[in-house]
């Protein structure tokens, strides 16, 4: 006589831990995501004549200008460096998410095919 439900070999037992152990790491991602949120990156360019400041929330907040830098006959370079310090503050909000969520998962997280934690 086959046995209903549950899986062969006591896996349910299992299948539960590995629920809560699911449901604890995504607590702890929705904290560290809140976490990260309240940051603010800063990066430079142009030898620190250009700085953007970017949240969490991936959201610019401040640009900081050196006088120097502002060449009414140069304004190609300054979008330049605007784009490279933006970008640079990105990478780096980018690269404190992923050392964020890679203390949560052990490093799991890339081999999971798209669940939730």
């Amino acid at each position: 006589m086959a046995k209903r439900g549950g899986f062969p070999g006591g896996m349910p037992g299992n299948m539960n831990n590995l629920m809560k152990q699911a449901q604890r790491m995504q607590r702890q991602m929705e904290e560290a995501q809140k976490e990260l949120e309240e940051q603010e990156i800063t990066a430079a360019a142009g030898g620190g004549a250009v700085e953007v400041t970017v949240s969490g929330k991936r959201e610019i907040t401040k640009v900081k200008l050196s006088e120097e830098v502002v060449d009414p006959d140069d304004i190609e370079m300054l979008e330049d460096l605007i784009m490279a310090a933006t970008n640079e503050a990105l990478r780096q909000l980018e690269e404190l998410s992923a050392s964020s969520m890679s203390k949560i998962t052990g490093g799991i997280g890339g081999g999971l095919g798209g669940m939730p934690f």
